[in-house]
C-alpha cells in the first residue's frame, strides 16, 4: 500500500508516511474484525440501557398528568417505583455497555500499537534517519496519547450518545410527530456547525502534528548536540530556531482554541432553537386538546435530555479531529508493507568488499567518492581520519544501515542488497558511541543480543569485556535494575554492556564506530582492551577515535574528504611519512608518557 509522505517545512526532511482516509477506514475494519462478537454485545447492552432510560420522560409526564387531574398521593407510588427501577436498570446496562465498548477500544488500540512498533522496527534505518527522530518520537508519544484518550474516553461516550440521540428522536415521534419536527429545527444548525468545524479543524490539527514533530526534532538536535553548539557558539541561533518552532506550535494551538469557542457558541444557539420549538409546539397542541400536559412535558424532557448527548457527540468532533490526525500518522507507519523475504542466500565467508562506493545524503552533496575497502576474514582494519571525512557513513554503509548511491558492497561475495536483512543483522553488528541502556534488570538488557543465553554465558561475556567485577558489586549483581528509574551506569560501563552484547550475539563481522570515544581518559585504556577482546575471532572494522586502536589493528585506512588516501600497516604508514604519519606524530606527541 502506498501512502503519501509529508515534508517538514523548511527542514529538508521527508517525514514518515501518513495514511489517507480510505486507508484509515480499512485499517479500523481490520482491527475490529477479530472482535466482532465483543462489539455486537457491547452495542446490544447499550441499546437496552438507553431504551430503559427513555421510559423516564413518559413516567414523569404521567406523574404530571396525575397531579393535574387531582389524583391522590397514593396514585404516584407506582410511577415513582417504576422510575427507581428504570434508574437502576439503566445504570447497570450503561456501566456494562460502556465497559464492553472500552474493552473493545483497548483491544483495537493494543493491536494497532503492536503493528506500529513492528513496522517501525522493520523500517530501514536510513528512512528513519531521513525523517528525523522528532517525527517518530512525536508519533509514539503524543499521537499514541491522543488516540488512547479518544479510545478510553471519547469512544464510550460517542457510542452511548449516538444511541441516546437516535432512540430519543424515535421516542419523540411516538409521542407526536410534530414534536419531532420541532426538535429537528436544530439539526441544520448543528450539521452546518460540524461541517464548518471539521473543514477547518482537520487542517489545523494536521498542521499542529507536523509542527509538533518539527519542534521535537529541533529540541533533540539542539540538546543532543549541545557540546557542538557551544563549541561553535551557535547557542543564539539554536535558541532562535527553538523559539521559532515553538511559536508555530503555539499559534496553531491558539487557532484551534478560537475555532472551538465558535463551535460551542453555535451549538448553544441550536439548543435554544430546539427547546423553544418544542415548547411552542407543546403549547399549541395542549391548547388544541391534541396532547396532554404530561405528554408535552415528556416531549420537553426528551429534547432537554438530548442536549448533553448531542453536545457530547458533537464536541467529540474536536477529539475526533485530533485523534484522526494522529491515527493517520500511526496507520501510515503500521500499514507499511512488511519487508519482502529475500532468497536465503548464505554468504560464502565473512569477507567484506566495498568497490567504488559513493554516497550522498542529499543529491549533489556527496560524502564518499569512489571508496574501495576490503576486510578479509578475521582481519581487523582501523578507519581513521578527521571529523567529517566520511568514516561513520562508510561504517553504516557496510553495516547495511544505508545503501550506497554508487558502487557495491559485498559480504562473502554477495551484494548486501541481495541478502535478507535478518542475515545481515546476524552477520554484521554495529556498535556506536551512542549506547542505550534499557530500563530493567541488567541480565535482560544483555539478553537482548541473545534471548536464550544462560546465566553462565552472561557472566562469560561480562568477563571477556572486563565488566564482571563491577557487575558483581552491584546491589543485586546481574539482576540489578538499571536504566531509567534504576541504577545509573557510567558511560564506560554502558559501553562495556554494549560490548558484552556483541560477544553474546557473536556476529562474524563487527563494526565499532568510535565505541570507546565517550570514555574518560581513566577508562580509555580499559575500554580499548575490552573492545579488543570482544573483537577476537571476528572480522572487524574499527572507526578509531584514539590512534592507539589503529596501531593495534592489522591494517589502517585513512579517509580524507570522503576518499581513501592511505592504506597499510601502522608501522609502514608511519615510516612512509605521509598524512597518517603526521596524525600519529600529533597524537603521540600530545600523550602523556605511560
Amino acid at each position: 500500500m502506498t501512502v503519501p509522505h509529508d515534508a517538514t517545512p523548511g527542514a529538508g526532511r521527508r517525514l514518515l508516511p501518513t495514511a489517507t482516509g480510505a486507508h484509515i477506514r480499512a485499517a479500523v475494519y481490520r482491527l475490529l474484525r477479530p472482535h466482532r462478537t465483543l462489539a455486537a454485545t457491547g452495542l446490544a447492552v447499550l441499546v437496552v440501557g438507553t431504551t430503559i432510560g427513555l421510559l423516564t420522560a413518559p413516567l414523569l409526564g404521567h406523574v404530571v398528568d396525575l397531579v393535574a387531574a387531582g389524583h391522590p398521593a397514593a396514585a404516584l407510588t407506582p410511577p415513582v417505583v417504576a422510575l427507581a427501577l428504570v434508574a437502576v436498570g439503566q445504570g447497570v446496562c450503561t456501566a456494562l455497555g460502556v465497559s464492553l465498548v472500552a474493552r473493545l477500544g483497548e483491544a483495537m488500540l493494543a493491536r494497532l500499537r503492536e503493528r506500529f512498533v513492528d513496522r517501525a522496527l522493520h523500517l530501514p534505518l536510513e528512512r528513519l534517519e531521513e525523517a528525523g527522530a522528532g517525527d517518530l518520537t512525536a508519533r509514539v508519544t503524543r499521537d499514541v496519547t491522543a488516540i488512547t484518550e479518544a479510545v478510553r474516553h471519547a469512544l464510550p461516550v460517542l457510542a452511548r450518545s449516538g444511541l441516546t440521540v437516535a432512540l430519543t428522536l424515535a421516542g419523540l415521534a411516538v409521542l407526536d410527530w410534530r414534536f419531532l419536527l420541532a426538535a429537528l429545527l436544530a439539526a441544520p444548525i448543528q450539521l452546518h456547525t460540524v461541517r464548518w468545524y471539521s473543514g477547518h479543524a482537520r487542517k489545523i490539527y494536521a498542521a499542529h502534528r507536523i509542527a509538533d514533530g518539527a519542534q521535537q526534532q529541533q529540541l533533540l538536535d539542539s540538546i543532543g548536540g549541545a557540546a557542538t553548539v557551544r563549541a561553535f557558539r551557535l547557542g543564539d541561533r539554536h535558541v532562535g530556531q527553538v523559539a521559532q518552532r515553538s511559536r508555530a506550535v503555539v499559534e496553531l494551538a491558539m487557532r484551534g482554541i478560537r475555532l472551538l469557542t465558535g463551535f460551542y457558541g453555535r451549538l448553544n444557539a441550536a439548543e435554544f432553537v430546539a427547546l423553544a420549538g418544542v415548547l411552542v409546539t407543546g403549547f399549541v397542541l395542549v391548547r388544541a386538546g391534541s396532547v396532554t400536559i404530561g405528554t408535552a412535558t415528556a416531549a420537553a424532557l426528551y429534547v432537554h435530555s438530548l442536549f448533553n448527548p448531542i453536545n457530547a457527540a458533537l464536541a467529540l468532533a474536536d477529539n475526533a479531529q485530533a485523534a484522526t490526525a494522529s491515527l493517520a500518522r500511526l496507520v501510515g507507519v503500521a500499514d507499511q508493507p512488511a519487508p519482502a523475504p529475500r532468497p536465503a542466500t548464505a554468504s560464502v565467508d565473512t569477507s567484506v568488499k566495498a568497490v567504488d562506493v559513493e554516497y550522498a545524503y542529499r543529491s549533489g552533496h556527496e560524502v564518499l567518492h569512489g571508496v574501495d575497502l576490503e576486510l578479509a576474514p578475521g582481519e581487523r582494519v582501523a578507519l581513521v581520519g578527521a571529523s567529517g571525512a566520511g568514516k561513520t557513513t562508510l561504517a553504516k554503509l557496510i553495516a547495511g544501515v544505508h545503501r550506497p548511491t554508487g558502487g557495491s558492497i559485498r559480504l562473502g561475495g554477495v551484494e548486501l542488497t541481495e541478502l535478507d536483512p535478518a542475515l545481515i543483522r546476524r552477520s554484521i553488528a554495529l556498535v556506536t558511541q551512542e549506547v542505550h541502556v534499557f530500563a530493567g534488570p541488567l541480565a535482560e538488557d544483555l539478553r537482548l543480543a541473545r534471548p536464550d543465553a544462560g546465566d553462565e554465558e552472561l557472566r562469560a561475556a561480562l568477563t571477556r569485556v572486563g565488566a564482571l567485577g563491577w557487575v558483581d558489586a552491584l546491589p543485586d549483581g546481574v539482576d540489578t535494575v538499571v536504566g531509567e528509574g534504576g541504577h545509573r551506569l557510567t558511560a564506560a560501563q554502558a559501553q562495556q554492556i554494549a560490548l558484552a552484547r556483541l560477544v553474546l550475539a557473536d556476529p562474524p563481522v563487527a563494526i565499532l564506530d568510535e565505541a570507546t570515544a565517550d570514555a574518560g581518559s581513566a577508562s580509555a585504556r580499559e575500554l580499548e582492551n575490552a573492545a579488543a577482546r570482544a573483537l577476537d575471532g571476528r572480522s572487524a572494522l574499527v572507526v578509531a577515535h584514539r590512534l592507539t586502536q589503529a596501531a593495534a589493528a592489522d591494517r589502517v585506512v585513512l579517509l580524507a574528504d570522503g576518499r581513501v588516501v592511505e592504506s597499510g600497516r601502522h608501522a609502514d604508514l608511519v615510516a612512509a611519512g605521509g598524512r597518517y604519519a603526521e596524525l600519529w606524530q600529533a597524537w603521540s606527541g600530545s600523550r602523556e608518557p605511560a
